[in-house]
């Protein structure tokens, strides 16, 4: 046994990253452990009883799991881990949700192939208000409208539910893709097949993979009413001008629900920020959710769905849902909730999987790390702990690395990334480049993007509203000097805004610009993780070599 996988009791596993069947143990571990830390040699996964669930919902079952880790594990597994993964992956199902076949059409049932699980469950006080009248000693009512939150209950005692109740039909309007010369690629066909047989979940997919054709082909399967939640308006725009041309929408029948607009047609884009807008306490714009019978929700980033729209989902679970995403990451830990309210994970793609097929670019991810001053590392030392990060990211030492990469790169379309906007301000006026931030109005950034499409523009100085659901296909190169402290969601996404295919089949470059010996670095290590669980290796350089790197 001299497989590079080390399995250990208390359900971590050790990965050697420089063994030659590395990456074959790390796709076999992948649908079901998440990976912790990822250093230069040896990364670190834990198991997890949700991503053992939704590897289960995804039709994967114990008997693959173990022989994943029994087959690339360095010495014998523990018999009692093997024994909790199948105890664990065995929970998932053992509740169903099922329509009543009688005549009221408000009923479900929930039942159990366990008397003993249902008997705990009826005795969690969260639980027993859920549930309705006793049919048989293996079965309970429960009310429509109780579904979603049963299911959030149910998971946090350790028990979900699988949901086989069904869905509404939904109001009927007729979508086709317009297939004269292009067409779903196997992946995303897949995609789409895997979502309708499930009912509803989160299909996963690299940034540039073509997540909003999915969404396109799942409509049009559905051909019915949809409603499409997206983070902003600019992602709006391009949903509507997506849909426009690749199916036979007319503009008559797209609606765009947002901060300046509030039309209500067949199909309806709205953002998350105008249905999480409070006045007065209440959420004015929740009765979009019942303005027509959709029979499609279409949740856009999904990873990022703020609280309140969980909260409308919970009770909109006749309804198809389907949520789209690069990562299922979420920092607030609300990853079960998008399990049970959306539903499970029904495909997810490796990103390296994805580029092997030539539909994203190869990735070159580079960290360079920049030495503060002596009297930044004192200034540093002696900062406010809550100040330290803010201190580190804008580093004045960061804008000369800056300088460098965008003159290595001259003549390629550019990004410069950050959080912080005076950092980002004195970055856009010393490279003579426009700068997009939370405060550009929707025409200017449109403006903006598209001369950057036609490389009018070659550089661009951005803040996180460039984060999600922008399209940049030409931009090849980002340079990133700041970030929402150690999120992985965000390094992903910013990743993705470079991985669209280039004509010419270059590589893109990404570049992460970190302050050593500080929080800053601490933060990049956490930032990395999912795309080293992806496949991507970061190489370090020290700020004072950039002249001597090796391009990819």
């Amino acid at each position: 046994m001299n497989g590079p996988l080390i399995v250990q009791s208390d359900k971590t596993l050790l990965l050697e990253v420089d063994h030659d069947q590395a990456e074959e143990a790390r796709r076999a571990v992948a649908p079901f452990a998440e990976l912790e830390r990822a250093p230069e040699h040896v990364h670190t996964y834990r198991i997890t009883p949700l991503g053992l669930w939704n590897a289960r919902a995804a039709g994967h079952d114990a008997e693959q799991v173990v022989d994943a880790l029994v087959t690339h594990s360095r010495y014998p597994v523990p018999n009692s881990l093997l024994l909790d993964i199948a105890e664990t992956m065995d929970r998932y199902g053992r509740l169903t949700l099922e329509k009543d076949d009688s005549t009221d059409p408000g009923r479900l049932l929930l039942r159990t192939t366990d008397r003993a699980v249902l008997e705990e469950i009826l005795r969690h006080k969260k639980i027993k208000p859920l549930i309705g009248e006793r049919v048989d000693p293996d079965t309970v009512v429960v009310h429509s409208s109780e579904r979603g939150h049963l299911k959030q209950e149910l998971i946090k005692v350790g028990w979900p539910a699988e949901d086989l109740a069904g869905y509404v039909d939904g109001e009927k309007h007729p979508i086709d893709l317009l297939l004269e010369d292009w067409s779903l690629r196997p992946y995303q066909q897949q995609a789409v097949d895997g979502f309708w047989d499930g009912g509803s979940g989160v299909v996963v997919l690299p940034c540039g993979a073509g997540k909003t054709l999915v969404g396109a082909g799942a409509m049009a399967r559905s051909g019915t009413t949809t409603l499409i939640l997206v983070t902003n308006t600019v992602s709006a725009r391009q949903w509507r001008d997506e849909l426009l041309a690749r199916t036979s929408l007319t503009e008559d029948e797209i609606g765009e629900y947002s901060g300046t607009r509030k039309e209500i047609r067949p199909v309806t884009i709205a953002t998350y920020q105008v249905m999480t807008t409070k006045r007065q306490g209440v959420y004015r714009h929740l009765d979009l959710l019942d303005a027509r019978d959709w029979g499609l929700i279409v949740y856009d980033e999904v990873h990022l769905l703020p609280a309140p729209i969980f909260r409308m989902t919970a009770d909109l679970q006749a309804r198809r849902r389907l949520g789209l995403t690069a990562t299922l990451v979420r920092e607030d830990g609300r990853e079960s909730e998008v399990f049970t309210l959306i539903g499970p994970k029904r495909y997810d793609a490796p990103w390296k999987d994805i580029e092997a097929q030539g539909y994203i670019a190869p990735a070159d991810c580079v960290e360079v790390r920049v030495t503060l001053s002596d009297s930044m590392r004192m200034a540093y030392a002696v900062a406010e702990p809550d100040e330290r990060y803010r201190f580190a990211s804008c580093a004045p030492a960061k804008d000369k690395v800056v300088d460098e990469l965008v003159e290595r790169h001259r003549g390629q379309q550019t990004l410069v990334i950050g959080q912080y906007l005076d950092q980002l301000h004195t970055l856009s006026e010393r490279l003579d480049a426009p700068l997009i931030t939370g405060e550009t109005t929707v025409a200017e950034r449109q403006k903006l993007f598209a001369a950057f499409r036609t490389g009018e523009i070659s550089l661009l100085v951005v803040s996180k509203v460039a984060n999600f659901s922008i399209d940049l296909p030409e931009a090849s190169v980002a340079i990133q000097v700041s970030g929402t402290f150690g999120s992985r969601q965000e390094e992903a996404q910013r990743l993705g805004r470079v991985l669209r295919p280039k004509g010419d089949g270059r590589t893109a470059h990404f570049y992460t610009v970190v302050a050593r010996d500080t929080v800053d670095a601490e933060f990049a290590a956490h930032r990395q993780r999912f795309l080293a669980e992806q496949g991507y290796a970061y190489r370090i350089v020290d700020a004072e070599d950039l002249g001597t790197l090796n391009p990819v």
